[in-house]
């Protein structure tokens, strides 16, 4: 993400129009959404909306997190840690 004030902005934006938030909630929304970027995701997007169209899929739970990393527009490839390279290993073998 280039611009994390945007995202922030954005979510202190869809906050401030959910007339159905209550005023207690809404003021801790807005205080977590200014400090962690994850949690401004997490109230821009419905993780149920992502998976709802897969056949044979129910999300049973979801979390966000973020970490600050560099981006190298030039990087033609992406780091895969042993987790990801495993991962990618037993769908080849399905």
């Amino acid at each position: 993400m280039t611009e994390p004030d945007a995202l922030t902005g954005a979510a202190l934006a869809h906050i401030k129009d959910d007339e159905f938030m209550p005023d207690e909630e809404r003021g801790h929304a807005e205080s977590a959404v200014r400090e962690d970027e994850s949690e401004a995701l997490a109230y821009l997007v419905d993780p149920t909306d992502l998976v709802v169209d897969l056949p044979g899929v129910e999300l049973a739970q979801a979390s966000w997190s973020s970490e600050p990393v560099e981006y190298d527009p030039e990087s033609l490839e992406w780091d895969l840690d042993e987790e990801d390279g495993d991962y990618e290993e037993e769908a080849d073998n399905a």
